[in-house]
């Protein structure tokens, strides 16, 4: 009678592993798989803006920890999580596997807990010291799958957050060595490359809400009102209007940061200023001037009178719209030897 022989358990997990695989391979597009599962939570780590180095956390062999984001998410586009394994792993490569998970509602407590969650990421721990996953946040986010990062196909909204990174078992038996092994989880923003503009108006008394075009790098703003978000680097506004005097200026914004910037409106109409000696006696179209004051004329073509003592000086002027003038008259006294 033929004898037959029971595997091993080296023939057993290359199939077990292989079968995990193609398990992953299955289910990690259609993330959002409902589960319930009973784990370990070691401790959780917040992303924030102001933190762009992000923090760290220790895992074992059996633990997770919560991911956070901080409220203010304008400038993120997306976490990243790097999982850095001791050296001694490679020797059990096919033994781990991570997990992500979103959706797990308000954050759990340190230590054993149950939680129902979406799956987001399933697959087996690589063979490399460092593994990074970068999770997009946003649509339009910029982020492609390369040979140093894995991008999940599914954006991670912000309300799902927190999310759950966990690292598993693949098979049973699990070495004693790799039961004592510490794995450092790394949650870090990934942040825009943009900033933002906050713009405030001040209107002149007599021209309260009046309207005006407002362009920033030539392009059309709708609501001036609304934060504008704009790449890092110097940019330029114009402000075009019937009612007030035309704008033109430049400005820088700073990568993750809110310029607030506010605008004095000023009407279109044309002021002189005078600057003449004291008893100075200066008319305007012969009317007397306080050369304290500047004067609000209309535009046209105007005459101006100085007289000091017997000296009398008479120019024509052509004032134009939203323009500011000043006249000095200058006392010089010039001596010379020959």
């Amino acid at each position: 009678m033929k004898k037959i022989m029971k595997p091993s358990a080296s023939f057993w997990k290359p199939l077990l592993v292989s079968c995990f695989f193609l398990i992953c391979a299955l289910e990690t597009p259609k993330a959002e798989s409902k589960e319930r599962i009973r784990i370990f939570i070691d401790g959780s780590l917040t992303v924030s803006t102001n933190n762009p180095a992000g923090s760290s956390i220790s895992l074992s062999y059996i633990s997770s920890a919560v991911v956070s984001i901080a409220n203010d998410t304008r400038f993120l586009r997306g976490v990243e999580l790097t999982i850095t394994a001791p050296q001694t792993y490679f020797a059990y490569r096919g033994n781990l596997a991570v997990a992500v998970y979103m959706n797990v509602g308000a954050v759990p407590p340190s230590g054993v807990t149950d939680i129902e969650a979406d799956t987001v990421l399933l697959e087996p721990l690589p063979n490399r010291i460092q593994t990074v996953y970068q999770l997009p946040i946003r649509s339009r986010h910029g982020l492609r799958t390369t040979p140093y990062a894995t991008v999940p196909n599914l954006i991670i909204q912000p309300e799902s957050f927190p999310i759950l990174v966990r690292i598993m078992p693949i098979i049973k038996g699990i070495n004693e060595e790799l039961e004592k092994m510490t794995f450092s989880l790394t949650a870090k923003p990934i942040l825009s490359n943009e900033g933002a503009l906050a713009l405030t108006f001040r209107y002149p008394e007599q021209l309260q809400n009046k309207p005006f075009v407002l362009l920033i790098d030539d392009v059309l703003i709708e609501n001036a009102n609304e934060l504008q978000f704009l790449r890092e680097g110097e940019h330029h506004l114009i402000i075009l209007s019937d009612d007030f005097r035309n704008e033109n200026r430049k400005f820088f914004i700073e990568r993750t940061k809110i310029l607030e910037l506010t605008i004095d409106l000023q009407d279109t109409t044309s002021l002189i200023f005078f600057e003449a000696p004291e008893k100075t006696l200066i008319y305007f179209d012969n009317e007397p001037v306080n050369a304290a004051k500047p004067l609000a004329v209309e535009p046209g073509k105007h005459e101006i009178k100085i007289q000091m003592n017997d000296y009398l000086i008479i120019r024509p002027i052509t004032v134009q719209k939203g323009k500011t003038y000043k006249i000095s008259l200058l006392v010089d006294l010039n001596i010379s030897e020959e």
